[in-house]
């Protein structure tokens, strides 16, 4: 019943759930029926339905249980960015963080590595059902190790122990089952519990190699003039992953996981053998990371042809709706195509842009054809009055102001990775004698602000430990 009551309900007796949550988390323990969660199964993409492991579990649960996790969770979250207990480079569901962070770090190493003439070795790994084997009691040690104990802790081991959980299809229900290990699925709480413990990973790497992770992406590297040096630090930090996560109950897929090594050297030289429990990884050429296609020579020009081919098919619907006697108006076209299309065009921009301007040019065909369609203007029109007509920016300035978008946002925060990404003297002397290799993306952005004669601000800082979540901060006027 509850699951059907408007949210706005919530918002206006929020007080007296409040203390409805306080005293059950005090008590540590709360209904029976909490605990009970339906799964409605969703097919992937293309894939077999007669497989079952080809389809998404979408669980359902309580509301108000939910608005008590989220009470729980905003008050765990503070306290583990207060106490800095996240690693910076972990950007999963993180306030003021995204995917971008390590898109932008995995290509300003590459960038810097190609300057110095080195070999960069990359590995991908992919995590086995790293939700459903998280070790629970690790995660409860974690954070007794942290401080957490009383009241929270044993709110979380009670919500971690005893969950059901009944498959729905259409009307029918299966039997209840018992969630034995792992985190439960559609719980805003379990994604912090999990990124808490996993997170632990990136302590057990080698001085030499750096790693980077999104939730359960992870990604480790390493770099140097010497291949089998490489291959040795990769494969101890490898070995030191694999430990770690038998000891934790993770298994990485060698299957699956994938290495890339980003050179543009053109003498002939052996890529790295890498393997986990003595099965090899593949090496390829390019791979997608974070839904960005990175290949061995960095020039983008898989991800550009990619983003072309996706917005070609999309032109369809545009097509469909642009029907002079019953379709949409410009408005209406242009919201369309800002969601379908240009939305995938922006995502990635931050360092696709370094591609040579022939490639990009591919999109710039995209874009104009896109705009004729929803202004309805011919095919003969100039570019301008296209811009001019839909309100719509060159793909080109749309890129330098999302990239200094990021940028202005990434230094308002004092401990974003990308902040601190300086290049040192030595590095930027090699950049001026070699003015071939491309720059980094902060001195990408540097450029364009000093090129675009922009006064750099003054950049406030945002601090998200002022006010905590329990209390409400009082503003006077």
């Amino acid at each position: 019943m509850e699951s059907n009551m408007c949210f706005a309900i919530w918002m206006r007796c929020r007080s007296q759930i409040s203390c409805t949550c306080l005293t059950e988390r005090g008590e540590s323990s709360f209904p029976r029926q909490w605990q009970e969660v339906f799964v409605i199964p969703i097919l992937k993409p293309g894939k077999d339905p007669a497989n079952p492991l080809h389809y998404r579990p979408i669980a359902l649960n309580s509301v108000l249980f939910k608005t008590l996790e989220r009470m729980i969770n905003a008050s765990l979250v503070f306290e583990l960015e207060k106490q800095g207990c996240i690693p910076p480079l972990q950007s999963g569901f993180r306030r003021g963080r995204s995917t971008f962070d390590n898109i932008v770090h995995l290509e300003t190493q590459i960038r810097n590595a190609f300057v110095r003439r080195n070999h960069f070795v990359s590995i991908f790994f992919d995590v086995e059902k790293a939700y459903d084997r998280t070790w629970r009691h690790g995660i409860i040690r974690k954070l007794y190790n942290l401080g957490f104990k009383g009241n929270l802790s044993l709110f979380i081991k009670r919500f971690l122990s005893s969950r059901t959980f009944r498959v729905r299809l259409g009307n029918f229900y299966s039997d209840p089952f018992n969630q034995v290990e792992g985190v439960p699925q559609g719980c805003v709480l379990s994604v912090t519990l999990f990124i808490l413990h996993f997170s632990e990973i990136l302590n057990h790497l080698p001085p030499s190699v750096t790693g980077t992770l999104y939730v359960d992406d992870l990604q480790i590297s390493c770099q140097g003039c010497n291949m089998r040096l490489i291959e040795r630090q990769l494969q101890n930090a490898i070995n030191k992953i694999v430990s770690w996560c038998d000891e934790n109950g993770h298994t990485l897929s060698a299957e699956k996981s994938k290495s890339v090594h980003f050179c543009r050297k053109r003498s002939i030289h052996a890529d790295p053998i890498l393997s986990i429990r003595n099965d090899a990884i593949r090496i390829v050429d390019e791979i997608l990371f974070l839904r960005v296609i990175f290949e061995r020579k960095l020039t983008f020009l898989p991800h550009i042809f990619h983003l072309q081919k996706k917005g070609e098919k999309s032109f369809n619907i545009l097509k469909v709706f642009s029907c002079t006697s019953w379709g949409a108006d410009r408005t209406s076209l242009l919201r369309i195509y800002q969601a379908v299309v240009l939305s995938r065009m922006n995502y990635g921009c931050l360092v696709y842009c370094s591609a040579r301007s022939a490639a990009l040019h591919r999109l710039n065909t995209v874009h104009h054809s896109a705009l004729r369609i929803c202004s309805g203007a011919f095919r003969i029109s100039p570019v301008e009055s296209l811009y001019t007509i839909c309100h719509q920016l060159p793909l080109h300035l749309r890129r330098k102001k999302l990239s200094m978008q990021y940028y202005f946002r990434s230094l308002s925060l004092p401990q974003h990775p990308i902040s601190h990404m300086t290049l040192p003297a030595t590095l930027r002397r090699i950049y001026n004698v070699r003015p071939s290799h491309i720059l980094p993306f902060c001195e990408r952005v540097k450029s364009i602000i000093q090129d675009s004669e922009f006064n750099f601000p003054d950049i406030q800082t945002i601090d998200f430990q002022i006010f905590p979540p329990w209390n409400i901060p009082q503003f006077s006027f």
